[in-house]
């Protein structure tokens, strides 16, 4: 992305000079927006799939994504876990840090290298930075290098198929077009705008099937009720 739309959103809330949200366009549907105040959420206040998933989480973490270091946070301070956090956006890092995030650096996931963990954390749709379904082996392989024996995988993500169902249940989205679950998106804040870029949902059942094929076993921890879920992704023993 050519602007740190999110990095700049989370330092004027920090700063106290929230006046808006980012607004998020997709090609073919309305305009989104993510409220700036969610991505400083409390554990009380995040929804029960990302509560689940801190849960979970052991030993040394990786938290992909940390955007403003909320699930950093609660790992360190109230499971006193090691955890090292990560985001592409330096406006993120440097907030993360301000809120007491002591391992936090901008970083993209596959330059993270000769270090190993427990648990690996793919929050708020963590399978988006893969992309697109023809990256998934790029990615597992990845994984692989990153794990501790006994590590684990947690990420969730969406099956967004009902968005291309019509009022009698047909499925009517071009099967020449590539997966359903392949977006494109870009952000505008207060003027500014990113470049497009390319975001991935994908379906637990596809998620599944691309875990064995790289010698991981998939299991469902938890289904929300849009459709969403949390995946636990360990290697096969």
């Amino acid at each position: 992305m050519s602007k740190d739309i999110f990095g700049e959103a989370l330092k004027d809330f920090y700063n106290q000079n929230y006046s808006e949200d980012i607004v998020v366009q997709a090609p073919d549907f309305d305009d989104d927006i993510i409220p700036i105040p969610y991505l400083f959420r409390s554990y009380n206040e995040m929804p029960k799939l990302e509560q689940q998933a801190l849960d979970l989480s052991r030993g040394k973490v990786l938290d992909v994504g940390c955007g403003s270091g909320s699930h950093s946070l609660f790992l360190q301070n109230k499971k006193n876990l090691e955890v090292t956090a990560i985001d592409i956006s330096e406006g993120a890092i440097f907030i993360a840090k301000e809120r007491g995030v002591q391992h936090a650096f901008v970083q993209d996931f596959y330059d993270q290298k000769n270090e190993t963990y427990d648990t690996l954390l793919f929050l708020m749709n963590g399978s988006g930075i893969i992309g697109k379904l023809e990256n998934i082996d790029h990615f597992f392989m990845h994984l692989k290098t990153l794990l501790n024996p006994g590590g684990q995988i947690l990420m969730d993500s969406s099956n967004i198929s009902y968005l291309f169902t019509d009022d009698d249940g047909g499925f009517w989205v071009d099967a020449n077009a590539g997966y359903y679950g392949e977006m494109q998106y870009k952000l505008k804040y207060k003027g500014q705008e990113s470049d497009w870029f390319n975001w991935l949902y994908i379906d637990y059942n596809t998620l599944q099937s691309a875990s064995n094929n790289h010698d991981f076993l998939c299991e469902l921890v938890f289904e929300g009720k849009n459709n969403d879920y949390l995946a636990r992704i360990t290697l096969a023993t």
